[in-house]
């Protein structure tokens, strides 16, 4: 019978342990996880974040440099850059890390912390281990140098922030106690683009005219005028959903012009205009403006008188005016132009004809 009881509280504490490993509790240092998107990159770092709580952090808790923390397998661990499990970075495409290539991927940061302030930084290919205990250079996937900056206001709980951000950049900083530990991350967005939008002409989305039209248009937008070209006659002749617009005559007007092949983008140009509503004409004559003014005057002259002083015609008459010094002629367009103008843009129309009185041009800022 003594024995019997025996088994029976093994097999009690054996379930015990079994089910306390399976619940779900709170995190001593709570989890988190911050993302920033650069163009269409989503750049995530997931972590843990310890406390402060009076403690003495760098060259302490946080020991300098790399260490045998009496644990594990590594007998040269960094820090884990946070608490409990890795500290992990992923990227949706490749970028750079302070200069160096990381591909697309998931990766564990570590970081071992000189009392100088000098920063190794570690991208690992073991995303899942327990902090740094079990450590293995050979998993490194990326060294990289920085320093960290002392800050004047104490942090509590350790913060990822992305404090920075451009179009094609960020830094991303690690913020905890009086120390920050940042590191540049660029991304080439216009590469990722095209080469995501020339995928997209070989999947479903491609059998839209809209599709086609988008690509060149951001084919243009990045300077690449031989892409822009074949997408936009893509969308004017060729295909089962191909036909001729405003929109894309104009933008291959637009490229040609680009590429130096003027007489063929002004045939092409008149050819959309004359397609084009009051509002699209506005866009294309007032582009102009500053490269070929007489074009300019031209375009919009005839977009008054195809759609009878439709609101926006005289406003853009008005500035092709303004920019061949005429401002006689100006003042008499954007007062008719005020008559209909939406009432939003009459404050703007006021301030224009204001200018034109003194003899500003309304193109260029005001003085």
């Amino acid at each position: 019978m003594k024995h019997i009881k025996i088994f029976f509280s093994f097999i009690f504490l054996c379930l015990t342990t079994i089910v306390s490993a399976q619940l779900t509790l709170p995190a001593s240092s709570q989890e988190a996880k911050v993302t920033q998107r650069v163009g269409i990159t989503d750049i995530t770092i997931h972590y843990n974040r310890p406390y402060v709580k009076g403690r003495e952090v760098w060259g302490a808790l946080v020991p300098y440099g790399f260490n045998d923390l009496g644990f594990g397998t590594s007998k040269s661990a960094p820090w884990r850059a946070g608490a409990d499990y890795n500290t992990t970075i992923e990227f949706s495409h490749d970028v750079k890390i302070e200069g160096n290539d990381v591909k697309a991927g998931k990766y564990a940061l570590f970081f071992a912390i000189e009392e100088s302030g000098d920063v190794t930084g570690i991208l690992s290919g073991n995303t899942t281990s327990w902090g740094s205990y079990f450590y293995d250079e050979k998993e490194d996937v990326l060294r990289f140098k920085t320093t960290a900056k002392d800050v004047e206001d104490l942090t509590e709980l350790l913060t990822y922030e992305f404090n920075t951000v451009d179009a094609t950049s960020t830094v991303a900083s690690l913020i905890w106690e009086k120390k920050e530990i940042p590191f540049k991350i660029e991304v080439d967005v216009q590469a990722i683009v095209m080469e995501g939008i020339a995928n997209d002409l070989r999947n479903p989305k491609s059998f839209q005219q809209s599709t086609w039209d988008q690509a060149a248009n951001y084919a243009f937008r990045a300077g690449d005028m031989d892409k822009a070209l074949e997408w936009v006659n893509a969308s004017i002749s060729g295909q089962f959903f191909s036909k001729e617009s405003f929109s894309n005559l104009s933008l291959k007007s637009r490229i040609l012009a680009k590429q130096g092949k003027t007489q063929e983008a002004t045939g092409l140009l008149d050819k959309a205009v004359a397609m084009g509503t009051a509002s699209e004409v506005y866009g294309a004559g007032t582009q102009l403006i500053g490269t070929d003014n007489d074009k300019a005057l031209s375009i919009l002259k005839n977009n008054v008188k195809k759609n009878k002083g439709a609101w926006p015609s005289n406003f853009g008459l008005a500035r092709a005016y303004s920019a061949k010094g005429d401002y006689k002629n100006a003042i008499k367009s954007i007062t008719k132009s005020m008559a209909n103008a939406p009432a939003n843009f009459k404050p703007r129309m006021e301030a224009n004809l204001e200018r034109l009185k003194k003899g500003e041009d309304i193109n260029k800022p005001a003085n």
